[in-house]
This record gives structure tokens, C-alpha cells and sequence, in this order.
């Protein structure tokens, strides 16, 4: 039964170890750009925020996401980042004891500007139209 669980990682629910890492180098690296312990000062200056890690299975590769000062990160930032991966895989490396140390894969969080998109929609007159109760509703509700 336990080995069942444990091979589902892949396809279901992240395992607690995998979010437990995951969560480990997103400290790691939030650290890093804290601090602007990085050669290339493009990278330094950039002030990159790290707002999710996530894990493969096997620990091997890190999907991280980031932003700049809550906006999605340019293409710009992913090339440096992309160019600078090998620097900062030796950093969480340091920092965080695995057996391998993972790969990092960086893509721009786009959650916020999701949500914003959400809220813009759920503020058109038409929807708060939609959402407002309507006084001839809760007398047939009464009724019955």
C-alpha cells in the first residue's frame, strides 16, 4: 500500500517530502537573491522573488517561479536566470543536503496577473448585476 502511494507522486499529489524540499530551496534561493550572492551583477540587481518550488519525484529537477516585485518576470529575467542556473544550483546545493543536486527550471508566476484578471472580470456591471440578490427572489423563497 505504501509503495503505491510513493509511485503515485508523479501523476497525483505531491508527497510530503517532495513539498518539504521543495520548500527548502525556495528558502535557499530567496536567500541568494536577498542577499545578491551572485557573480553576475544583473542578477543581483534584480530583485527576483521566489514564490513557489516545485519538486519531481526523484528530487532531480525544480521547477522554480518567480517574479519581479509582484509582476511576472520578464523574458529578459529567465534568460539571466537561465544563464546563472549553474551558479545557483551550487547554492541550494550548499544549502540544502540532498543526494543530487537538482536542476532548476525557472518560469515567470503568472498567479497574480491571473488573479488579477478575475477580479477585474467579477467587477464588470454585468456580473455584480448577476451577483446581487434580488429583492423579488427572497419573497418566492418565503412562499414556498
Amino acid at each position: 500500500m505504501a509503495r503505491d502511494a510513493k509511485n503515485q507522486g508523479g501523476a497525483g499529489a505531491p508527497s510530503q517530502r517532495m513539498l518539504r524540499v521543495a520548500e527548502e530551496v525556495r528558502h535557499a534561493l530567496s536567500a541568494v537573491f536577498l542577499r545578491g550572492d551572485v557573480s553576475d551583477p544583473d542578477l543581483a540587481d534584480a530583485r527576483v522573488t521566489v514564490t513557489e518550488v516545485r519538486a519531481s519525484p526523484d528530487l532531480k529537477h525544480m521547477t522554480v517561479f518567480v517574479s519581479r516585485l509582484g509582476t511576472a518576470a520578464d523574458p529578459a529575467l529567465l534568460k539571466l536566470l537561465k544563464a546563472n542556473q549553474p551558479e545557483l544550483r551550487k547554492q541550494v546545493a550548499r544549502a540544502v543536503r540532498l543526494k543530487f543536486a537538482p536542476e532548476l527550471h525557472f518560469q515567470a508566476d503568472t498567479a497574480l496577473d491571473y488573479a488579477m484578471q478575475i477580479d477585474a472580470v467579477m467587477r464588470r456591471p454585468e456580473v455584480q448585476r448577476d451577483l446581487t440578490p434580488r429583492p423579488d427572489a427572497d419573497r418566492d423563497d418565503d412562499e414556498t
